[in-house]
């Protein structure tokens, strides 16, 4: 019979009152799982994003909440727009946390593309969930073109550059979705390689140190375009925005 009652140290009393209902005969392996590193989002399942509750697991990186308050601009940003109808696009969806988000707050045509189908199946489960359409479909940007024009584009894509110290449950994740070549830039520039027309907007959730150079990407793309880095609830610069007129 499971004896363990020491709730570690690195986990807060309602997580471990989750835990210990869902692992009341093997707390100790899970114990030892969370003494190693391993993120109780994915031993719990799901968790809560911006007002949505998603399924989580190895196949998808956990949202952080940098994310959520990227969603919460994205979100102040469509109000500003005339109603019609808008086509979004989230570029990297994984567990399909900021699309969804987005979509449960406001009306418009949806879509998603990830490399992953293990993290489509995830995000299409979370979208049923939280009662919002969303149009997902895969796709590998670094060698295939989008096959439309979009009106706003959204992506937290990997933007980690090989050499950078990360944090150890990390390891536990995709890591084609935190790693990324050309400094963690390769992404960016692909992205607006492949942007055939205008968008209202592009944004991008960006590391802290990389805000000079992808502006210096969009200025090349978009050189009339307001662009603009904006800092996340920690004063880090973590955004780029650009929006054309």
């Amino acid at each position: 019979m499971e004896v363990l009652k020491i709730k570690p140290n690195n986990i807060t009393d309602i997580d471990w009152k989750i835990l210990k209902k869902l692992y009341a005969n093997n707390l100790t392996e899970i114990t030892k799982k969370l003494e190693n590193n391993y993120p109780v989002q994915y031993l719990i399942g799901n968790v809560e994003f911006c007002d949505c509750t998603l399924e989580v697991n190895e196949n998808v990186l956990i949202p952080r909440f940098e994310t959520e308050f990227l969603v919460e601009k994205i979100i102040s940003k469509i109000k500003n727009y005339p109603q019609n109808t808008l086509k979004i696009l989230d570029i990297g969806t994984g567990s399909g946390c900021i699309i969804i988000s987005i979509a449960k707050k406001i009306f418009q045509k949806y879509y998603a593309l990830d490399i992953s189908s293990k993290a489509l199946e995830v995000a299409q489960k979370n979208a049923d969930l939280n009662n919002v359409k969303i149009n997902f479909f895969e796709k590998n940007i670094l060698n295939e073109e989008l096959d439309r024009d979009y009106d706003i584009i959204v992506s937290n894509p990997p933007y980690v550059g090989y050499n950078e110290n990360v944090d150890l449950s990390t390891k536990y994740e995709p890591q084609n979705a935190i790693f990324a070549e050309k400094k963690g830039l390769i992404f960016y520039d692909r992205i607006l390689k492949i942007i055939s027309n205008k968008p209202k907007l592009i944004a991008f959730e960006i590391g802290m140190n990389q805000g000079k150079a992808i502006k210096e990407l969009a200025k090349k793309k978009f050189p009339s375009a307001n662009i603009k880095i904006e800092k996340d609830l920690t004063g880090k610069n973590r955004y780029l925005f650009i929006e054309n007129k």
